[in-house]
């Protein structure tokens, strides 16, 4: 079902008489309200579309007259369409109409901020257990040293660019069939710094800017996982004209580690005992991330149980407590017999039977429990 369209004048807040002049601030001060980067109202960008429209239909005395006479209908008989602009912000849309724009940008130099890096740094899952600090090297953009950034050879000085005038910008004036409507563009000369150099730096060629090497202390904290990022704010490449640096995001990398396999905050790793000592219980040592351990196996200890060490695995990350420590049991057969120890072997078969390898009542549910 169609809506019913809002009189443009109400739109714009102006009385069916306004001159150009009213209309423009009107719908300035209407943009400025409700642009979708400023308004909060969840409806914004429906009603800023509005007032745009509003104003392209009463700023043009043709189609203004056909409104007049008309209304909404007399618009749609001359096909009037409303213009697509992509508004990326108040800036670029006063640009659009007025050739002019909010903050008058056009006859400021901009500062822009300057990119992010990526760095990457290798770590052993022993120290992503306590946390580390850990130096990265990586390359930057720079203010020259030599200039100071300007971009000109000592002793000597900058110009306002003949192109732009020093607006950095450039502007074209376009028809259409709703009028005119201007285009803006970044002076191809300058750069859009709106300053040319009469002598260019000879260590950065009138750049400004210099690639460095640095090198950064990164603190890895307690619990991280391989591949997650740290950002140093600032600390990347260095904004033009007196923009703020971009940042740094550091990626991480954990090491295998060949004694231990992470699953989240949990580490496993396995214990290889004798049938003797299965069977006779025995003493062992383990090595975990704070170091090796005494473990005690009680006689009778079955293949694939496990042992589980509470709080010994990875720390929570940005959190409390710890991950387990899980140790899978694996029961070493000898695979290679004297005559002497198979007569041995052979001679404990006949004098064990079933009630030797019954299992203890609710083992299963321990083993059960451990997997857990």
């Amino acid at each position: 079902m169609a809506t019913t369209k809002r009189d443009y004048y109400d739109l714009l807040g102006v009385g069916r008489g306004a001159d150009d002049g009213e209309l423009k601030r009107a719908f300035r001060r209407r943009a400025r309200e409700l642009h979708p980067d400023v308004s909060e109202l969840p409806d914004a960008e429906e009603r800023f579309r509005e007032v745009v429209e509003a104003y392209e239909v009463l700023s043009r005395s043709e189609t203004r007259e056909l409104y007049d006479r008309f209304g909404h209908a007399g618009l749609q008989g001359g096909r009037f369409r409303p213009s697509q602009f992509d508004f990326g912000g108040l800036t670029d849309l006063f640009s659009a109409f007025f050739g002019d724009d909010l903050f008058g940008a056009g006859t400021q130099q901009r500062r822009s901020r300057g990119q992010d890096l990526a760095a990457e740094v290798e770590v052993e899952l022993a120290e992503a257990a306590s946390g580390t600090t850990k130096e990265v090297p990586f390359e930057a953009v720079v203010g020259c040293a030599r200039c100071g950034g300007d971009g000109a050879e000592p002793g000597t000085g900058t110009r306002t660019c003949e192109t732009c005038g020093g607006a950095g910008r450039l502007q074209q004036v376009g028809r259409s069939v709703l009028g005119e409507f201007v285009r803006t563009q970044t002076c191809p000369r300058c750069g859009g710094d709106g300053r040319t150099v009469e002598h260019a730096c000879e260590d950065c060629g009138g750049s400004g800017r210099a690639v460095e090497r640095k090198q950064l202390d990164v603190e890895i904290p307690p619990g991280i996982h391989d591949g997650q990022r740290i950002r140093l704010s600032g600390a990347g490449h260095a904004g033009s004209q007196g923009g703020p640096a971009g940042d740094v995001y550091v990626r991480v990398r954990v090491k295998r580690d060949p004694r231990f396999v992470r699953e989240g905050n949990d580490v496993y790793s396995t214990i290889d005992l004798t049938v003797t000592e299965a069977a006779l219980g025995a003493t062992r040592t383990i090595e975990t991330l704070d170091g090796d351990l005494l473990l005690a196996f009680e006689p009778g200890t079955q293949p694939g149980e496990i042992r589980v060490l509470s709080g010994r695995g990875m720390p929570v990350l940005q959190g409390f407590g710890r991950g387990d420590h899980r140790v899978l049991v694996n029961v070493a057969v000898p695979r290679h017999l004297t005559e002497e120890q198979r007569a041995l072997l052979e001679e404990f078969g006949r004098v064990t039977g079933e009630e030797n390898y019954r299992p203890d009542e609710g083992f299963f549910d321990k083993l059960k429990s451990a997997f857990r």
